[in-house]
């Protein structure tokens, strides 16, 4: 009896497991409480997202079936030859040499491994064709710890926040993302709209999406690259065809600086800021840091990790480290009426 117990208690682990399985298979995946976040994998929004989602329900099913195949065979030798009160103590029959057998688990591996093999080749290929003609071109550049996105034809630059218009089902129109690096390895990642494609010094890799609901998408560097790697993230805003013609329209003007900041912008460009910054239509001109000429017109700061409000606007300029501490932006040791005066004039620059 005693032994009885013990199967039953090996048993019990795998059953949990089964019936967690059960209860996934039998759930939409897509509507779950449990599958709310906005990182979704199992809500594709994007062609590239729903070809890997496929792939990955054909593995999910293979592998499933693997698993149960071993676990109800390993539950049938567990019960079928536990030790009985009535055993005699001797060993079973033991068969040696079995030829089908061996050609069996050799044989059915192996085309197990090819099918996958096919069918992961099949989608590599999909989501790395050329680009079409229709296509709109981004360039992302990775930063420790920052994007930079750049519009090739529509003098836009900007920073963090990728804006892309949606893409109709009936008439495609996929964005082809250029992807560099002007440090170290980075990863891009938004995982409703595509699988993630690194970005290596030196290298030149391209990524797409047409993703075909408007809203906001949730990424992330998903290549270890420093320190604040965990706060280097992704956010794409997918608006409609006229909305993003308007944003594409309003990012292409130069800065507007009230003259209230003037005081400001002299001590922004005094201490070194425009060194790194570039505001267009002014003499800051930087490329090591993100392009500030419309800075108040994203929601977030310091690649999405802090609102965009006046005391974290504040809080960054005063010491950065404080809400990213590894930031490559150092603090200025700006005295409280300068840094009055600075966090007035970014504030402008909408």
């Amino acid at each position: 009896m005693q032994d009885v117990y013990s199967s039953k208690r090996m048993l019990r682990p795998a059953l949990k497991v089964l019936s967690t399985l059960f209860c996934l298979s039998t759930t939409s995946v897509a509507d779950s409480p449990t599958f709310s976040s906005p990182t979704n994998i199992f809500a594709p929004a994007s062609t590239p997202a729903h070809s890997i989602f496929g792939l990955n329900l054909f593995v999910l099913a293979i592998t499933g079936a693997i698993f149960v195949t071993v676990f109800s065979l390993l539950a049938y030798a567990v019960v079928k030859f536990r030790k009985r009160a009535d055993d005699d103590g001797r060993e079973p029959a033991q068969v040696y040499g079995s030829n089908q057998v061996e050609v069996a688990w050799t044989v059915i591996p192996i085309l197990i491994v090819v099918v996958l093999f096919m069918a992961t080749a099949r989608v590599i290929a999909y989501v790395q064709m050329a680009m079409p003609e229709n296509a709109m071109q981004v360039v992302a550049v990775g930063h420790q710890f920052w994007w930079e996105y750049r519009y090739p034809g529509a003098n836009v630059v900007t920073a963090n926040e990728l804006h892309v218009p949606v893409s109709d089902p009936a008439h495609p129109t996929p964005t082809f993302i250029k992807l560099l690096s002007a440090d170290t390895d980075h990863s891009f990642w938004v995982p409703r709209l595509a699988g993630k494609t690194d970005l290596i010094p030196n290298r030149t890799n391209t990524t797409w999406i047409d993703p075909q609901q408007v809203g906001l998408y949730l990424g992330q560097c998903a290549q270890y690259c420093g320190t604040q790697h965990a706060k280097m993230l992704l956010r794409v805003y997918v608006q409609s065809r006229s909305d993003f013609d308007r944003w594409i329209q309003e990012q292409s003007q130069p800065a507007h600086v009230s003259d209230t900041a003037s005081e400001g912008r002299r001590i922004f460009e005094s201490i070194g800021c425009m060194n790194c910054h570039a505001v267009a239509g002014t003499a800051a001109d930087g490329r090591f840091g993100p392009d500030l000429t419309h800075l108040m017109s994203r929601d977030t700061i310091a690649s999405g990790i802090a609102p965009n409000t006046h005391e974290k606007l504040r809080q960054w300029i005063q010491d950065p480290s404080t809400l990213k501490p590894g930031a490559r932006m150092p603090a200025m040791g700006l005295d409280e009426p300068e840094l009055n005066a600075v966090t007035a004039y970014v504030e402008t620059l909408r």
